[in-house]
């Protein structure tokens, strides 16, 4: 149904404009509307492209990209699942997580962390992940937002 492969530079508008509507698809309700405007606004940099084609891998269905996950084998930090809206709830970002925690096993990893939106916390605990203080994400679009700071610890194969 779904397959995961290494984003490209190509990928960057897709997984940008996913993520715009996931945001605000999912994050209304938890955020205000003016950081959900801020956080969802312009175009993507060319930062961001580069970023993609460092350590994004894209979910597809029929060769289109639904989705996205990010991890940076130097941190184990986990960013980016987004999953676009007409393919919510059938398992897209449960298996890019899972795809995700492989890949940190595969490179010796220990422990994942990531920085959940108020909405996703559930999603990450009913995955294995533990955390429930809230904290401040500081974007690099300028804006502050509530998240919950949570990790798993990874079991490494003998």
């Amino acid at each position: 149904m779904f397959s995961i492969r290494k984003a490209v530079k190509k990928d960057a508008a897709k997984i940008y404009a996913i993520r715009c509507r996931a945001i605000l698809a999912e994050c209304s309700g938890f955020y205000s509307d003016k950081q959900l405007a801020l956080w969802t606004e312009g175009d993507y940099s060319s930062h961001f492209a580069e970023d993609v084609t460092d350590n994004f891998y894209v979910t597809e269905k029929q060769s289109k990209v639904i989705g996205s996950g990010k991890l940076d084998l130097d941190t184990g930090v986990i960013d980016a699942i987004f999953v676009d809206p007409d393919y919510f709830d059938q398992g897209a970002a449960k298996l890019m997580l899972a795809f995700l925690e492989q890949l940190a096993l595969k490179n010796g990893l220990s422990i994942l962390r990531l920085d959940s939106t108020l909405n996703a916390a559930a999603f990450y605990r009913s995955q294995g992940f533990i955390g429930n203080s809230i904290s401040s994400y500081h974007s690099p679009r300028g804006i502050c937002l509530d998240c919950i700071p949570m990790q798993k610890a990874l079991l490494l194969a003998d």
